[in-house]
């Protein structure tokens, strides 16, 4: 398949920041924005200019630290989706093969194209709630496949991958010698005060990617990191030296205390996304309309619109109602759509309320069945 670089980009970045903004948001994934004044930080502890080469020694260690890991290990990324395309990159030289889930987050199929890698797919179904089916996973690895990917907690879906379920993935993997890469950014949302990660599965063979983005509300500081063998993560520094060389210092001052708060940042979160999750199982339980998947932990549901098209409801929900999800067609499921229930709770019940009205207006309008 032909790729020109000169037309590369994101289609699902594109949208998320042109179009997904609206009075009701249930398009974000993230949990709300958590307040710089929260983190009780004085303008005398912070610098504009730091000793940044390889990264800030207190953010390694703190990430370090948390994850169990040695710090020659840890790589510090702008954000999760920087971290994934360091890891793309590190692992595999153009025309590779790499084996990746289906559903899964666009911008990493955007930055493998960008690469030119070749791209394999293993299937995520529905019909049995989003899991990995190894036997599909086995079936699709050849010799070629340098590296298969995976998000945990499943983006679109939420579900959450068991690590005996990855511990097969890892010892596939290691019969055609290629690298597994779990994105984890949403595993934070189990809100561990020690988390674990699919990395300590085995170290040379797994590379985890996170950020305190998604579960925190900490967006803003773009604190990502990649976990890697050694002789990787030296690889994804000299390539992030091609593209941001050295990272914002106030950004890590301010990490390195997100860390040592974390515990009180996360009872923040947990106590919100507990309550916007009933919110919204209650919401769905009330339709006849969708059918769904329900995950146990996450910020996000991806129902299936029964009768209609997905993409017609949207803009109607967005042109009538100021009210916008994520279409599934960004997820190669033009028959569902993304629903996410990280903002304030009050905002929450207000934008699932408006959902209700735009699904009941969309049922009787005569563009059902379209």
């Amino acid at each position: 398949m032909t790729f020109s670089r000169s037309t590369a980009h994101s289609p699902y970045m594109e949208w998320a920041k042109l179009h997904s903004i609206a009075k009701f948001n249930l398009a974000t994934s993230g949990m709300a924005s958590f307040p710089l004044s929260d983190l009780g930080v004085t303008i005398d502890q912070l610098e504009i200019n730091g000793p940044s080469i390889y990264s800030y020694e207190p953010l390694l260690q703190a990430i370090a630290g948390r994850y169990r890991v040695p710090q020659a290990c840890v790589v510090s990324a702008v954000g999760t989706s920087l971290a994934n395309y360091l890891a793309l990159a590190a692992t595999t030289e153009p025309g590779d093969e790499i084996l990746v889930e289906q559903p899964t987050y666009e911008p990493i199929l955007s930055a493998a194209k960008y690469l030119g890698l070749e791209i394999k797919r293993f299937s995520r179904r529905a019909e049995n709630n989003f899991a990995i089916d190894l036997a599909e996973v086995e079936r699709n690895l050849t010799a070629r496949t340098r590296l298969i990917v995976i998000c945990n907690l499943h983006n679109p879906s939420g579900a959450l991958v068991p690590d005996a379920t990855l511990r097969e993935v890892g010892e596939l993997a290691r019969k055609v010698g290629a690298y597994i890469l779990v994105d984890e950014v949403y595993r934070e949302m189990l809100f561990e005060a020690a988390p674990a990660s699919a990395f300590h599965i085995d170290p040379d063979r797994f590379i985890v990617t996170n950020s305190l983005t998604k579960a925190y509300g900490l967006s803003g500081l773009r604190c990502g990191w990649v976990l890697a063998p050694p002789d990787l993560a030296q690889r994804m520094f000299h390539i992030n030296d091609l593209h941001g060389a050295t990272f914002a210092h106030p950004a890590e001052l301010l990490s390195v205390v997100a860390f040592k708060k974390l515990p009180q940042i996360a009872a923040r979160a947990k106590t919100m996304l507990d309550a916007n999750r009933k919110l919204l199982h209650n919401f769905l339980l009330s339709r006849d309309d969708l059918d769904y998947f329900w995950p146990e932990y996450g910020t996000v549901v991806f129902p299936r619109l029964k009768s209609g098209d997905v993409d017609s409801m949207c803009n109607l929900l967005r042109r009538d109602f100021d009210t916008t999800m994520v279409p599934g067609s960004f997820f190669e499921s033009p028959n569902r759509f993304r629903i996410g229930v990280g903002t304030p709770t009050e905002s929450v019940n207000d934008a699932l309320r408006q959902l209700g009205r735009g699904l009941d207006c969309y049922r009787t309008s005569p563009k059902t069945g379209a």
